[in-house]
């Protein structure tokens, strides 16, 4: 019925709360026939019942502004509607109404099976991928002007839709809860270029360029190829970093630790670290927990499996949740009430109603088992398209072979990596990573090996300022670090000193062979942290001055300290590798002045000298 507002606007009025699923039976029903707004307002109930037979000019404008949203969240869940005349205006008067129909697409849709363990892992990749989907038109086009490539504009959705068709074919996905430190990872880093690394097109997403910056540095070799701004960012980096000065380690007061600094001297609200205003945390689910949105998963999946037979149980666990019994008992009545709901004729014979399915019911009374058939054509519609297939492959690719799930969650990936290759078209899948959240570099299974045969390696390996050099090393542990992989590396001595090792990022080893011999090496297991604790202790003492105070990345630091020290500030910090100090200082040299002691001062700018010639040869 239609409702007038206190200000005497005709209102949408929807009792059944079901509106969008009485517009995709009437659409699929009709397909492949085109419909005219006019025959959908008749024919789905709820519109009808609000609008009749859009007879005056508020009548058309209000049907016309529902049926967009029925539209946008039908496509949220991956049932697009396609339209082959312009939508209606109500500046227009006496225009002829567009028509529409569901859109299959070129390609038919993929189905696969997935298991109960696979969810969470699927669940993760889904969020990823969606976050990062890029428009093919802005990676693509390689002339497009600068001013449509501003960094201020994220290139990542804010907020992800669920579905997209997946929940079709798995089950479930909308009730696995997504860890927070994943959605907070992926979240933080809201814009992508594609970065070259060893040869192969990766798009990575990062907070800031000066996070893009320290990924290039750290993967030796890597170029920036799109968008031309943030390799043009990156390049003022590096000139900055050339021209960086000299420093001392000296003080003008007693440094204090970074975070009692900022909360004594950062109270006017410019204090680091505080967070950004600008964009939502998501919650750790991807249930939307919205009564249509599950009808209408529940409709894709059964659309996709018609003739097999599920029980509410089932149903329920993987479309609702639910943990204590209570919860339970809730969520199959709940699941009941949808098959009913998703089976249901409107009382109107000449309207369309909800009757997706025939039901064997006996088999549903009997034994509390769901079987369906005839689904009114929707199973073309089940299935998630190749293009988001292969996206959905790269992000469980990643996901297999970086430290961002647990270990035994990267064991699920893997597996699942390996069926869903199988889907896909050669070529197809793009490569992803996030900046602070290496990909395992190519090298590791060989040192596992030279570390369960106790074998020496002979490799060659980027050094400090991007140098190439070759050693002949023994692996002991392999380790992640913040994200990044790193290998210990016993000298071959007493074992019991921090003399004896040593640390090196696995990802600067461009090469590697092992050394085979018929002794094995007697290697000392010494625990992971004890290592750090040496590396700590035999760090080296550094500082750098800032041009300006209040910087984020500085709270950031583990174990520094500030004072003031002209406009800016004097950080100092026990530096444990040379080399990421080395990258630290580049990435971010926008806003360092100086650097000390003289040596580290002499890896930054030889540093950014390499990278430029690197730069400069290339263009």
């Amino acid at each position: 019925m239609a409702e007038i507002s206190s200000n005497g606007r005709r209102r949408f009025s929807d009792k059944w709360g079901k509106h969008e699923l009485d517009v995709l039976a009437v659409l699929s029903s009709a397909f492949p026939q085109w419909l005219t707004s006019r025959q959908i307002a008749q024919r789905v109930k709820a519109y009808a019942d609000s609008y009749g037979e859009l007879a005056d000019q508020a009548a058309k404008a209000a049907f016309a502004k529902q049926f967009q949203r029925d539209r946008a969240k039908l496509a949220a869940m991956g049932i697009a509607i396609e339209s082959r005349q312009p939508e209606y205006s109500s500046k227009s008067d006496g225009q002829d109404f567009a028509s529409y129909r569901l859109q299959l697409g070129d390609e038919p849709r993929k189905r696969l099976h997935f298991e109960l363990e696979d969810l969470p892992v699927l669940a993760a990749a889904n969020y990823l991928a969606q976050s990062l989907a890029i428009s093919t038109a802005e990676q693509n086009n390689a002339e497009m002007p600068a001013k449509e490539t501003s960094r201020s504009t994220p290139r990542v959705q804010k907020m992800p839709a669920p579905g997209l068709g997946l929940d079709s074919i798995a089950p479930g996905l909308g009730t696995q809860v997504i860890p927070k430190h994943f959605i907070e990872a992926v979240d933080s880093r809201r814009y992508t270029a594609t970065v070259e690394t060893d040869g192969e097109p990766i798009n990575v997403a990062y907070s800031d360029s000066d996070d893009l910056a320290m990924f290039v540095l750290e993967h030796p070799g890597s170029r920036i190829v799109r968008p031309q701004e943030a390799a043009d960012a990156y390049r003022r980096r590096l000139v900055s970093a050339a021209r960086v000065g000299n420093a001392d380690l000296s003080s003008k007061s007693e440094p204090v630790p970074v975070q009692d600094y900022y909360c004594s001297n950062l109270s006017d609200g410019s204090q680091a670290g505080t967070k950004s205003k600008g964009r939502r945390t998501l919650s750790g689910s991807n249930q939307t927990g919205s009564e249509v949105d599950r009808r209408l998963r529940l409709l894709l999946f059964l659309s996709a499996h018609l003739g097999c037979e599920y029980t509410l149980e089932e149903l329920a666990e993987r479309f609702v949740g639910g943990v204590t019994s209570e919860e339970k008992r809730k969520a199959v009545a709940t699941i009941r009430k949808d098959i009913g709901t998703l089976t249901t004729v409107s009382d109107d014979g000449e309207i369309a109603g909800s009757q997706f399915f025939d039901i064997d019911w006996t088999l549903l009374e009997d034994e509390g088992r769901v079987c369906a058939t005839n689904s009114l054509g929707l199973d073309r519609l089940a299935g998630i398209s190749p293009q988001y297939l292969s996206l959905l492959a790269a992000a469980v690719h990643y996901l297999s072979k970086s430290p961002l799930l647990p270990a035994e969650e990267r064991t699920v990936a893997h597996d699942l990596s390996a069926r869903l290759k199988k889907e896909t078209a050669a070529g197809s899948i793009p490569w992803l990573s996030l900046t602070g959240y290496e990909v395992e570099p190519s090298t590791v299974p060989m040192i596992r090996e030279a570390i369960k045969t106790g074998s020496q390696m002979d490799v060659e390996y980027t050094d400090d300022v991007g140098r190439t050099r070759r050693k002949r090393i023994i692996p002991a542990k392999i380790f992640v670090e913040e994200g990044l992989y790193y290998v210990a590396i016993w000298d071959g001595t007493a074992g019991d000193s921090p003399r004896d090792w040593s640390t090196l990022r696995i990802a600067r080893i461009s090469k590697a062979t092992v050394v085979r011999s018929n002794d094995r090496l007697d290697i000392p297991d010494v625990p992971i942290d004890r290592l750090r604790q040496w590396g700590f202790e035999n760090g080296a003492e550094a500082a750098f001055i800032t041009d300006k105070p209040g910087f984020p990345y500085i709270e950031k630091l583990p174990g520094a300290t500030v004072e003031p020290w002209g406009d800016g500030e004097k950080v100092h910090l026990r530096v444990t590798s040379d080399s990421w100090f080395t990258i630290f200082c580049v990435a971010h040299a926008r806003h360092i002045l100086s650097v000390a002691p003289a040596t580290m001062r002499s890896m930054v700018v030889a540093r950014a000298q390499h990278e430029l010639s690197i730069i400069e040869q290339g263009e």
